[in-house]
């Protein structure tokens, strides 16, 4: 079996081989080659260039045997498309470059020419397929539309989403066209990273646990429903929803084939839980990239052990990598998983 059959094969709840499926966060700031390609173009640039973002999506995959390649790119190619472009402070963080606080502004939001407006991500699609071939699978993502609002509005890094919140019980019409236009946008996304080859999409609903329980749907998961009943029927989609794993039933409910899970649940229960045609991602704890290689092996090889036999696991941090995390531990990882 290939990398990418075998991931496939456990997006679907399949046997593999007795590999088990390996799959990471993109490259970001814990690989030195990054840090040398951040000192010369910004992430924006790197973000708009084909050649760029192919290679520094292929940074991880030069150094560790994994499974799959995911795109170099951000959720928040979306917002600029419509029109509200960002960037990031010198001192960190993102910011918006205007607040999204005006019905007038929501208006003025563009949904047309999405393909057109977002070409350098086919481009890079098309450019990191033609290194890996049909060895590896090819992943794309995006932001879940509830998750987008909140940056729209909240102008940059998220606090309490206030403004969000309120516009959804004091002006749900105005709500609902925001959320209309976003996800009519993710949606072109998707379709053209469709196009251009990608075998998996995954949607980040960040957001998610600023959402009441009982407004969850409502809030955000009916979007993320809208967006995967547009794609063609049983593509991969992949919801990583933070906070939110206690809401299962809601996010099966999506449609999704995959729920990647934070390193809160015990992954066996909640796999056990689940349809059968519903698969898991996750769930390893960050941090632990950070600390020693006894750490690194001992919690790998707990979380396999406990996973053994299940089919339908793609083994994966339960968060984004940390700046902090060390590449020598990564390489651990890889070989305990390769050893198991």
């Amino acid at each position: 079996m290939t990398s990418k059959e075998r991931f496939l094969a456990s997006v679907r709840r399949q046997p593999t081989d007795r590999t088990p499926v390996w799959v990471m966060r993109q490259a970001g700031r814990y690989l030195p080659e990054y840090r040398a390609l951040k000192e010369k173009y910004s992430f924006t640039e790197m973000v708009k260039s084909p050649e760029l973002a192919t290679e520094v999506t292929l940074q991880p995959l030069q150094r560790f045997p994994l499974d799959a390649a995911i795109i170099f790119s951000d959720i928040l190619i979306i917002p600029e498309a419509l029109g509200q472009p960002y960037h990031f402070k010198d001192g960190g963080g993102i910011a918006m470059d205007y607040l999204l606080d005006s019905m007038e502004k929501i208006d003025a939001l563009d949904t047309s020419r999405i393909e057109e407006k977002l070409a350098y991500l086919p481009a890079a699609l098309r450019m990191t397929r033609n290194e890996i071939g049909d060895e590896k699978a090819l992943l794309g993502f995006g932001g879940s539309p509830w998750t987008l609002a909140a940056y729209m509005t909240e102008g940059g890094s998220l606090k309490d989403l206030s403004a969000l919140k309120s516009l959804y019980y004091s002006e749900p019409a105005t709500f609902e066209k925001l959320m209309g236009k976003i996800t009519s946008a993710v949606i072109d996304l998707f379709k053209m990273k469709i196009a251009a080859g990608v075998d998996a999409l995954q949607i980040f609903d960040s957001a998610g646990a600023f959402c009441p329980s009982a407004h969850y749907h409502d809030m955000s998961l009916k979007w993320i429903k809208q967006i995967i009943d547009s794609l063609p029927a049983d593509f991969p989609v992949i919801i990583f929803a933070k906070g939110m794993a206690h809401q299962r039933d809601a996010l099966v409910n999506t449609g999704a084939s995959v729920l990647s899970i934070d390193w809160t649940i015990d992954l066996p229960s909640y796999y056990d839980t689940l349809p059968d045609h519903v698969a898991v991602q996750g769930n390893l704890d960050p941090l632990i990239l950070s600390s020693s290689a006894d750490v690194v092996r001992t919690e790998t090889t707990r979380l396999l052990d406990a996973m053994q036999g299940r089919h339908g696991h793609i083994l994966n941090l339960g968060h984004g990598i940390l700046p902090s995390a060390k590449p020598e531990n990564m390489q651990v990882l890889c070989e305990t998983i390769a050893n198991f």
